[in-house]
């Protein structure tokens, strides 16, 4: 199908190459560029860097238009669609140039609002969730008095900026979920931050003028983070509400990188104290903070700290200028000034921290005096990738490289504090200490592979598991909820050598930056609806559902390698080819759905077609029941072909089992129903 409406792109004018100012043109010509930015006045023109390696002097620099898809020419057309994953009813509209309803923009200009739209979408399918608004907003030039083809014309181009993903996918269920209420969500987070010994940090930010609020934990002792967060909202009730625990606990090892490492000392004789919170008075208390004592022009901003079941106020400074120097891709070096935020007063610390966690000098960040690079009395290598200060550069140089062994901070620590919770009632608290002897399980690695052990009960975090309820594979990191490796998780290690000190070596297998030397694990089941809702949602779609698994259960022991049955779900368009990475990485089938489901805004603008000649599709479907269930059949498939990954295609059309064998990917079977599959 074609005659969809195209028109050329404005970023590349239909030429699908850009040639934009090179990035040394931000610095002019000069090495050491004092700050970062435009270095002349930005109506006027830039002078480029002349010995720029990356124009080579030219101060221009051709590029692939990616905001066409190196197309030259983009669609005028979005789709609009509601599903609802109860019911699997699916309802679509297509919104052309000739669609548009222009009407007067309060803001100035003409605009249209597709939002009543997808509202009614909503309703056909039986959707009851919030719309986000979907606006087009007209070219200034666009005015009723245009002859039609000019405001068809307009009308497209504004409908193609706008189209960006081409493909509105509204997804909920029959029921609203209820709303939240601000105070049980903050009594909630600040009852958790006390089971895991964190702060709950309430921040408010002066952004344009204005009061930015998050909501986030922190490990006792970190930093004021540089950078506001990356979502923030008006008001607290809004942070509450659009902020839970896993959003909470999202950059906490980010954040916590340059905190003080101490032991903890859990009292498990203290009660925890419920909290009650007055999530206005909170909010009053930092406004007022920020507003300053002297009512002048306010503060950067405030924060509440609920730390040890009690509120801790305190306003945000400016601290002193931090200059850095940065090496610039372009072979420039500039000299970035930040001003730090400070606290105004640091809350006490909490009884539950002990003494400092022990630690030693990182042996891969070396100083300039016993760096490699400097061998048999050489000058140090200013290319040298080793993390240290080169000699004759200058002051506050070092290099763009992080060191992997350590994270950049050059401390090794020698205790490891592992937490493990269910995120309601239940946690178990963790010490391991490097030079504790322990005895260990020779473990047979296979011909030609390093020495491999296994560390005692205590140190393996999967058999922890059945004391909360949950199985080995469902335990996961609390910042990203990455599932933990099979060695870290049954206690597995390759030694470097034959002396080696085997729990601090698992202390650097654990992570080479560890917020305050501590890891904070998860012990809660995926929360994923069945694999025959998304099979569903799917058909209902259109799309292609990808289902990627991988038995090993019968594979030859490999400690240190995964095991199990492994599993990954996807979306693609129903004639995407399977790929040779489409390998499975998730522990469990009920992960990698959910991991789908998180992802779907970003999968579903993917199936759009690149070709912009090519309609986006516009599915619509009546509520049907669910399919029958395959996983029980896909079970017994990867058995089958135990040690070898499969990927089966689900589609309207039928279904595909494909095998990854070391020469390519091989069809094994093809089938136009569910049960036919299995038979052949």
């Amino acid at each position: 199908m074609t005659g969809v409406p195209t028109v050329a792109c404005p970023d590349c004018d239909g030429t699908a190459l850009r040639r934009d100012p090179c990035r040394c043109t931000r610095y002019g010509d000069r090495l050491l560029a004092v700050q970062a930015g435009p270095t002349t006045d930005p109506g006027g023109p830039r002078e480029h860097y002349r010995a720029c390696v990356l124009c080579r002097g030219a101060g221009t620099v051709t590029t692939a238009c990616h905001r066409c898809g190196r197309q030259g020419r983009r669609r005028a057309q979005l789709v609009l669609t509601a599903a609802n994953l109860d019911t699997g009813a699916v309802a679509s509209r297509r919104v052309g140039p000739d669609d548009l309803d222009p009407r007067p923009d309060p803001a100035g200009g003409w605009s249209v609002d597709l939002t009543p739209r997808l509202s009614e979408l909503a309703a056909e399918a039986g959707v009851a969730a919030t719309v986000d608004p979907v606006t087009v907003r007209l070219p200034a030039a666009w005015r009723l008095d245009l002859p039609a083809a000019e405001r068809h014309e307009l009308a497209a181009q504004a409908l193609a900026a706008a189209a960006r993903p081409a493909w509105r996918v509204l997804i909920g269920r029959s029921v609203a979920a209820p709303p939240v209420d601000p105070a049980r969500r903050l009594d909630r987070l600040c009852a958790l931050a006390d089971l895991l010994l964190l702060d709950l940090v309430v921040e408010t930010r002066r952004h344009d003028g204005e009061l930015r609020w998050a909501v986030r934990y922190e490990v006792p002792g970190s930093p004021v983070p540089d950078r506001p967060p990356a979502t923030d909202f008006a008001d607290l009730p809004a942070a509450l509400a659009g902020t839970d625990v896993a959003d909470a606990l999202a950059g906490l090892t980010e954040r916590g990188r340059d905190a003080p490492a101490r032991m903890l000392r859990p009292d498990p004789l203290r009660p925890l104290i419920p909290a009650a919170s007055d999530v206005a008075r909170v909010a009053r208390r930092l406004r007022a903070d920020s507003a300053g004592r002297t009512g002048g022009g306010g503060l950067p901003g405030a924060q509440a700290i609920w730390r040890d079941g009690h509120w801790w106020h305190t306003a945000l400074r400016p601290g002193e200028p931090v200059e850095t120097l940065v090496a610039q891709p372009t072979g420039q070096v500039t000299r970035l000034t930040r001003t730090p935020l400070r606290r105004m007063d640091e809350p006490p610390d909490p009884p539950w921290l002990g003494e400092p966690v022990p630690t030693r000098p990182c042996l891969a960040c070396r100083p300039a005096s016993t760096c490699p690079c400097r061998a048999h009395g050489r000058p140090a290598d200013g290319d040298c990738t080793h993390r240290h200060r080169v000699t004759g550069a200058p002051a506050g140089w070092r290099s763009a490289l992080t060191c992997a062994t350590c994270g950049g901070t050059g401390l090794m620590h020698q205790t490891a504090l592992i937490t493990l919770t269910d995120l309601r009632h239940r946690v178990v608290h963790l010490a391991w200490h490097a030079g504790q002897p322990e005895p260990v399980t020779p473990v047979d690695p296979g011909p030609g592979g390093p020495p491999v052990i296994r560390l005692p009960g205590r140190y393996r975090l999967g058999a922890w598991s059945a004391a909360f309820g949950v199985r080995p594979e469902d335990l996961a990191e609390a910042d990203g909820g990455h599932p933990l490796p099979p060695d870290v998780r049954e206690g597995y290690l390759a030694l470097p050598r034959a002396d080696a000190d085997p729990v601090g070596e698992q202390i650097a297998v654990l992570g080479p930056a560890l917020p305050a030397a501590r890891l904070l694990v998860t012990a809660v089941p995926p929360a994923a609806p069945p694999l025959t809702e998304l099979l569903r949602l799917a058909l209902g779609l259109d799309l292609a559902l990808l289902v990627h698994v991988l038995d090993l259960r019968r594979h030859p022991v490999a400690p240190m390698r995964a095991h199990g049955v492994l599993w990954a779900v996807d979306l693609r368009p129903p004639d995407a080819p399977i790929r040779p990475d489409d390998l499975p990485d998730r522990p469990s089938l009920a992960a990698a759905v959910a991991h789908c489901l998180e992802c779907l805004d970003v999968l579903l603008p993917q199936t759009v077609p690149d070709d912009p000649r090519q309609p986006v599709p516009a599915p619509r479907t009546a509520p049907r029941p669910l399919p029958p269930d395959p996983v029980p059949e896909l079970r017994r498939l990867a058995a089958r072909h135990a040690g070898r990954p499969l990927s089966i295609r689900f589609t309207r059309a039928g279904h595909t089992v494909h095998r990854h064998d070391d020469d390519g990917i091989r069809l094994v079977s093809e089938a136009g129903d569910l049960p036919d599959l299995w038979l052949t």
